[in-house]
């Protein structure tokens, strides 16, 4: 029985983060051998297909700095939220390919193709991987107030006694927290009701009210309530644990291997970026983090970095496209 057919789609509660854009801040190490020499040419515009605030935001300012010291040139960057990365990806791929404009994507670059009837590039051939520089584990937490189930078996039996009276939030249609919503609860087994939302802070805000009884979320957006007991973390969705969670067991270590998806990020560039400038910048992008203060905040935010070599980038995008292509198609998750 196709589970994720019969599923419905709850309209859109919340209201949604309003998201500005930020004045784009410039950075350019000038530290003690940097000072004697001048900037190497113009500043690189690092574009971020994400609103300010949210996991990869974070995880790119915080490197920031060194990225700049790496390169030995001033780096900008902006936020170009919108239609799930569409609309920053789109000034990427429109961007000359003289390695002074770069972006970081994430997930959603690899889902798009299968959720939007048109795509305004080609999101494999329309860019130059130049590293997947690492991921953020996803949980699946629950209000404790509305779910006893304290593992993943005994939300199984919890939500089999009664599927139609729960549900579970995303921060949105076709975003990879809803696909990731839809993996865990065909691997239980269970058919709830999928509740989207605009973004994932109104999404923890109603989940912790007791509005939604759980969803997936990222390490660093729960950390807060997981301590305080207000939300309960009942499994991790990658293949690994959290360094800060060490007793939370993953989903496959509690019987549930298909469950498996995190939160990665990769830095590419325009199509066409000659090998001398992917050379560079993949350097820098190593350099950058491996810089002992990126290493201590990806630590303290649970990102694991791991940065990839340009050949492996590629592969690794075609492979996760195709993997979600049938996600998507299962899951019957079609946007306009």
């Amino acid at each position: 029985m196709n589970l994720f057919l019969k599923r419905r789609t709850a309209r859109v509660l919340g209201t949604g983060l309003l998201v500005g854009l930020l004045s784009a801040p410039v950075a350019w190490a000038q530290g003690a051998g940097a000072a004697l020499a001048p900037p190497a040419g113009p500043p690189l515009r690092v574009i971020l297909p994400v609103g300010p605030g949210s996991g990869v935001d974070t995880i790119v300012r915080s490197a920031q700095v060194a990225l700049s010291k790496a390169l030995n040139q001033p780096v900008v960057i902006e936020n170009l939220p919108g239609a799930g990365g569409i609309t920053g990806t789109s000034a990427l791929v429109k961007a000359a390919p003289d390695g002074n404009t770069i972006a970081f994507i994430s997930n959603n670059h690899a889902v798009n193709p299968s959720v939007f009837k048109k795509m305004p590039y080609d999101s494999l051939n329309d860019i130059t991987p130049i590293s997947v520089v690492g991921g953020s584990p996803f949980l699946l937490v629950v209000n404790p107030k509305l779910v006893t189930a304290k593992n993943a078996k005994e939300l199984q039996a919890f939500l089999k006694v009664k599927p139609e009276d729960h549900n579970y939030a995303s921060s949105g249609n076709g975003t990879i927290i809803h696909l990731a919503g839809e993996m865990v609860m065909d691997a239980l087994e269970v058919e709830v009701r999928h509740v989207p939302y605009k973004g994932m802070g109104p999404m923890i805000t109603d989940i912790m009210a007791g509005q939604l009884a759980m969803g997936v979320a990222s390490v660093p957006s729960v950390q807060g309530q997981l301590r305080s007991g207000t939300l309960r973390a009942i499994g991790v969705l990658g293949r690994g644990r959290v360094a800060s969670l060490p007793d939370l067991p993953t989903f496959a270590e509690q019987g549930f291997p298909d469950v498996d998806v995190m939160g990665w990020f990769a830095m590419v560039g325009p199509a066409k970026l000659p090998p001398a400038q992917v050379k560079r910048l993949h350097e820098a992008v190593v350099a950058a983090f491996n810089d002992p203060e990126v290493k201590a905040a990806m630590a303290k935010q649970d990102n694991q970095i791991n940065p990839s070599s340009p050949e492996a980038a590629r592969q690794f995008l075609k492979t996760e496209q195709e993997r979600f292509a049938k996600i998507v198609a299962k899951a019957n998750v079609k946007l306009d």
